[in-house]
C-alpha cells in the first residue's frame, strides 16, 4: 500500500506582511517592526544609551525643526522597493508638509525625507547594509549613521540605485557638517555623541 500526501483545503490566504506586522506590534510593544527588502524585521527596544543619544542628537538638530522641515523621531517611511515596505528610521529630518503625504500604515512617501539617521544596537547589519540599499532606492539624500560598535559616524549622500556614491567615516575629535539638503547649518561633535551612545 502506497502513501498519498494529503492536501487541505484552505479557505484563507496567508496573511500580507503588512497584517503580520500589525500583530507582532501589537504582541511586542516597543519593538521596532518593519518591512525592508520584502523581509519582516523584527529590533528589540535600545538600550539606555541609545534613547539618550537620540535625545541629544534631538538637541543637535533643533535647528532643522522650524518652518520649513520637521525633525521627528521614528516615522514610517513607505519604501519603494517592495508592496508592502517601510522602515522606523531611529531620527529623520522632512519637509514641514510631510502630513500631505501620508500613504498608509502611518508611512510617508520618501519624497518628504532629507535626511535619516540611525543608532546602531542590535540590528547593526540592518542599519549598516540593509537600510542603506533600502533608503538609497527611496531616495533619500542623506543618511547618518551613529556606528556604536566601531565607534564613528557615518554620512551617505547622493543615492544612486541601491547605494550612495558619497559615503564619509569620522571618527572622535573630528566634527561633522551635515550636509545642506537638510536646510539648515548643522555640525556634530562626533566625540559627544559617540561618549553619549556608548553601550
Amino acid at each position: 500500500m502506497s502513501a498519498a500526501a494529503v492536501e487541505h483545503p484552505h479557505d484563507s490566504k496567508l496573511p500580507s506582511l503588512l497584517k503580520e506586522a500589525e500583530q507582532l506590534t501589537e504582541k511586542l510593544p516597543g519593538y521596532r517592526i518593519e518591512i525592508i527588502g520584502g523581509n519582516l524585521t523584527v529590533t528589540p527596544p535600545g538600550d539606555g544609551p541609545h534613547a539618550e543619544s537620540l535625545t541629544d542628537l534631538t538637541f543637535a538638530l533643533a535647528a532643522a525643526h522650524g518652518a520649513e522641515t520637521k525633525v521627528a523621531q521614528a516615522m514610517g517611511v513607505w519604501l519603494p522597493d517592495g508592496p508592502e515596505d517601510y522602515a522606523l528610521p531611529d531620527l529623520a529630518i522632512v519637509d514641514a508638509d510631510y502630513r500631505d503625504h501620508h500613504i498608509a500604515h502611518n508611512c510617508y512617501d520618501p519624497a518628504v525625507f532629507r535626511m535619516v539617521l540611525e543608532v546602531t544596537s542590535s540590528n547593526y547589519a540592518t542599519d549598516l547594509k540593509t537600510k542603506v540599499a533600502a533608503y538609497a532606492i527611496a531616495r533619500i539624500p542623506a543618511y547618518v549613521i551613529v556606528d556604536r560598535r566601531k565607534e564613528r559616524i557615518h554620512v551617505l549622500t547622493d543615492p544612486f540605485a541601491n547605494e550612495y556614491r558619497n559615503h564619509s567615516i569620522h571618527a572622535s575629535g573630528q566634527c561633522v557638517t551635515l550636509p545642506d539638503v537638510i536646510g539648515a547649518e548643522i555640525a556634530l561633535d562626533v566625540a559627544a555623541i559617540l561618549e553619549t551612545a556608548r553601550p
